[in-house]
């Protein structure tokens, strides 16, 4: 075949039929991790094969495309997730000693949880609440101006529950 002869409308037109089909498959994948962790509460390898089979894709992209993402998880997460700020505000007025206290009393380091699945812990760059620094989150409460006593309180309020 010459190049003169190659009909541009059709290359076009196949490739959009595969990039249309392979984005459809894509697309499927994010709801599908939202649903198998709001099932599970994290991406169970398992899991994730058999979406990988159901889809056609390689494991390794649907690895790929989960890991991209923060907020899926590939491992159990603890009951209450401690979120230590390590901004510039936290980080000078002593961010370092509130994840260390947490790291040494529950015997954890950022990312990792607990075997009782009571807690994991983790850092972020900025909570948003820089006047109120060093600052920590448990789920969806804020906790600021951490002091020793509201270290204590937040050690004692994650061991109790």
């Amino acid at each position: 075949m010459k190049v003169e002869e190659l009909n541009v409308d059709q290359v076009i037109g196949k490739v959009g039929k595969i990039l249309r089909e392979q984005d459809r498959k894509k697309g499927v994948l994010m709801h599908s991790f939202q649903k198998i962790q709001e099932d599970y509460g994290y991406l169970p390898g398992d899991v994730l094969g058999q979406l990988a089979k159901k889809l056609s894709l390689p494991l390794a992209e649907v690895y790929s495309v989960a890991s991209f993402y923060k907020q899926f998880h590939f491992s159990p997460r603890g009951k209450k997730v401690v979120r230590v700020c390590m901004g510039t505000a936290c980080h000078v007025r002593g961010a370092r000693n509130v994840l260390d206290a947490l790291q040494n009393e529950f015997g954890v380091r950022d990312g990792e949880t607990t075997p009782d699945l009571a807690m994991t812990l983790e850092t972020v760059g900025c909570v948003g609440c820089c006047g109120l620094a060093p600052v920590a989150t448990v789920n969806e409460d804020v906790i600021g101006d951490i002091n020793k006593k509201k270290l204590n309180d937040l050690i004692k309020s994650v061991k109790e529950d």
